[in-house]
């Protein structure tokens, strides 16, 4: 695989009692990492995969390197956004975060952009995937633009940051609540971090095909926001897969770890994949996996 580096446009998203019409002009220049498979073919078709990163801030690393490997072996593009607030692109760039915000359209922003500029990509194969901060990021991409991803997984997502901000420390609020963020605390203004949240949006998802994963001793996203998600789909009677994995070694990362039983829920998540977005060469079963990740 080969990385490029690109500037994409974000607009942003409606917000609920405000007249800005949703792609009304907010441009934001922000790199976006894109992974392809060696030796593409043109008249060939490829399926794609968006995976912004986690974290508040942060930004896209190696701790992803075996994950996107795994994923461009089975013929898939990888497109990794480093949307607005991320960490490495100066200060002007990090104020711009808008967790739960703004965010949601730059990601989806660097998907069109793929599809603009390069044919060989299927529109009707677009996943996204994501885990914690990222997995919010999926969540809210497919809540929000439904018709143009085929499958969506969400690994530790953040779901719900009112209960977020009651379990963290103060540092941690303070980064939503900073002057250049929310600038409002959630006791000060709880729908607008109820309107960032998947799980009190959930009336907007509609058929996706969806997985979710999350894990009993979890430290980073307490299972409680993830259960909260789970059960406010089910309120609606929407379709979806789940598993809640029972104290994993790992925690938070229980299943992006180099662990026999990580790499066996690899297998499981890209098989889930695979059945919308048909990769060339998908990974069936953990030797594939394993040959794939490591070359032998």
């Amino acid at each position: 695989a080969f990385v490029d580096k690109l500037y994409i446009t974000g607009k942003p998203l409606a917000k609920e009692g405000n007249p800005t019409a949703l792609g009304a002009g907010n441009p934001v220049k922000f790199w976006t990492y894109v992974f392809f498979p060696k030796n593409v073919n043109k008249k060939e078709s490829y399926p794609m995969l968006i995976l912004p990163h986690g974290g508040v801030h942060a930004d896209f690393t190696t701790y992803y390197y075996h994950i996107v490997r795994e994923l461009v072996m089975q013929g898939y593009v990888v497109v990794a956004p480093e949307y607005r607030g991320s960490t490495g692109y100066g200060i002007d760039h990090f104020k711009k975060i808008d967790y739960g915000g703004l965010e949601i359209s730059d990601a989806n922003a660097s998907k069109n952009y793929m599809l603009e500029n390069y044919p060989f990509l299927d529109k009707n194969r677009v996943g996204i995937i994501g885990w914690s901060h990222g997995g919010l990021i999926a969540l809210m991409n497919i809540f929000e633009y439904p018709k143009e991803y085929k499958v969506a997984f969400a690994g530790v997502p953040v779901s719900d940051l009112v209960a977020r901000m009651g379990y963290y420390d103060e540092n941690y609020r303070q980064q939503f609540s900073a002057p250049y963020h929310i600038g409002k605390t959630a006791n000060e203004d709880v729908n607008e971090y109820r309107r960032r949240s998947p799980a009190w949006n959930v009336k907007k998802f509609e058929n996706t095909p969806l997985l979710i994963h999350t894990n009993t001793n979890d430290e980073d996203v307490n299972v409680l926001e993830v259960e909260h998600l789970i059960n406010s789909l089910k309120a609606e009677n929407k379709k979806f897969e789940y598993e809640i994995f029972t104290n994993l070694p790992g925690g938070h990362s229980f299943d992006r770890m180099d662990t026999m039983t990580a790499k066996e829920i690899r297998v499981k998540i890209y098989r889930f994949l695979s059945k919308q977005l048909t990769p060339k060469n998908p990974i069936e079963n953990l030797e594939q996996l394993q040959l794939y990740g490591y070359g032998f």
